[in-house]
């Protein structure tokens, strides 16, 4: 049974890779309380390890009255998913409503094609631990810059986390 669980999800992202047309975004447009800043995921991967600032956010954080420890938090906290599960889950109907919510948080900064680039961020960053991060999302997301509205990034993980729920019991 464990083969053909890998096999699919090996499949599920050989078709998210070859349908995106980056890899992974190299730059997060991160917005909180009218204020944007364009900054590298990478300073965002230091800050979800370390829990300290790069100067790119910190400057950010600090105009929006944001503590780093809690934005630490929003990016490292887990949800429980499986990626063959997810992937099917994330093409049904309901599936889209979420992805179309969420969508509003997390999306291309140039536009367009905002489904598919979330669903293929949300399924590989599932693949490696049947888990999904934020930073993970941001990481995989097969854009080559994508937009992060700080302010919604607990209600966000809520409305996910709540719609995963049920099929986390199957884990």
């Amino acid at each position: 049974m464990q083969p053909l669980k890998a096999l699919a999800i090996s499949l599920i992202a050989l078709a998210t890779i070859a349908a995106a047309p980056a890899l992974a975004a190299e730059r997060v447009v991160l917005r909180y309380r009218g204020f944007s800043r364009s900054v590298p995921v990478e300073d965002l991967a230091i800050l979800a390890e370390t829990g300290e600032a790069p100067r790119s956010v910190a400057g950010l954080l600090r105009q929006a009255g944001q503590d780093p420890s809690a934005v630490q938090s929003a990016l490292n906290r887990p949800i429980p998913a499986d990626p063959v599960m997810l992937d099917r889950a994330l093409n049904s109907v309901p599936g889209g409503w979420l992805l179309d919510q969420v969508g509003e948080t997390i999306r291309p900064a140039a536009g367009g094609r905002s489904r598919q680039a979330l669903r293929s961020a949300l399924v590989l960053s599932a693949a490696d631990d049947n888990q999904i991060t934020l930073i993970e999302v941001l990481q995989n997301y097969p854009t080559a810059e994508v937009v992060l509205e700080g302010d919604r990034i607990h209600s966000t993980y809520n409305r996910l986390a709540q719609f995963l729920r049920p099929l986390s019991i199957l884990l």
